[in-house]
């Protein structure tokens, strides 16, 4: 089990703890994975898997979920995920409970019980060849944007952080010119934000795309068209409800592999910092196994 205990700033450090109590009470073996950093839990884990366990169980927010989906994607370990983080938007799309430890830690029992569930992925190759994986949501514009810079900023902490810096970065807002390939049809156009969802939502609950099924086998091509900084403030609170879908420079559109390219621009999945464009991004039909 590998365990983030800096998710959602400390603030759920004893959740780690409390799921390797739980199992190992419930009679489960459970080998507890902890390192300061993201690259020494993925080497640590990396070693653990090799040992051939049963499941393995990631303690954190999306980006534990992306640390796991990389690790065990295309493989026949399923990925267990207990959210303790910022956003836990995996979580949300696959029905485990946020908010709520026992809750959540409950649904995971009850899921190595039973077969685990297949899921789609994203696998993404990056434009030095190298690859990964993604299992939420792929973004590559204004919300990738505002991520860099929320990165770069020490004050103040969760949520807070994110919401001043897309302040910040909507002072600057302009439009991106994009060369896109999607199933085979090339096409380029202007636009402030462009992502390839796997589930509904990033950010914590924006409903980018309220309609993307994680089992579908197709990805949901989400693209904004420009837009005036009074225009986004408009649309930009529907996204929670995933009303946003209606204004006619929002456009969603289903597909099996889309090529990104933009100069400048870096993408982000599921929160994580991926690479600078441009990216092939292909879907994986049940790539993924989860215990959800």
């Amino acid at each position: 089990m590998a365990i983030n205990p800096q998710a959602s700033f400390g603030k759920s450090r004893a959740v780690g703890p409390a799921v390797v109590h739980t199992l190992r009470s419930a009679g489960h073996s459970v080998t507890s994975l902890t390192e300061p950093d993201f690259e020494q839990l993925a080497a640590t884990a990396t070693e653990a898997l090799a040992a051939g366990p049963d499941a393995l169980v990631v303690v954190g927010g999306d980006g534990m979920v992306n640390l796991g989906v990389n690790l065990v994607a295309g493989t026949r370990t399923p990925l267990g995920i207990i959210p303790s983080g910022t956003g836990n938007d995996m979580s949300r799309g696959l029905g485990i409970p946020v908010g709520n430890t026992e809750l959540a830690i409950d649904g995971l029992l009850a899921s190595l019980d039973k077969r685990p569930r297949d899921i789609d992925a994203g696998f993404i190759t990056h434009g030095d060849g190298s690859t990964s994986w993604f299992a939420c949501v792929l973004s590559a514009g204004f919300d990738a944007i505002v991520n860099e810079r929320a990165n770069l900023m020490r004050w103040p902490r969760g949520r807070q952080r994110y919401n001043l810096a897309l302040l910040r970065e909507l002072a600057m807002l302009r439009p991106i010119h994009y060369r896109l390939t999607i199933d085979g049809e090339s096409t380029e156009t202007d636009a402030v934000l462009v992502a390839v969802a796997n589930n509904v939502s990033l950010g914590g609950g924006m409903l980018i795309t309220p309609d993307a099924r994680v089992d579908d086998g197709q990805l949901d091509v989400f693209v904004v068209q420009p837009l005036s900084r009074t225009a986004f403030l408009r649309i930009f609170p529907r996204v929670f409800k995933g009303t946003h879908v209606t204004d006619p420079r929002v456009s969603i559109r289903r597909a099996r592999s889309i090529r990104i390219d933009a100069d400048d621009v870096v993408a982000y999945a599921d929160g994580e910092r991926v690479a600078a464009l441009p990216l092939q991004i292909d879907v994986r039909p049940g790539a993924l196994r989860v215990l959800a």
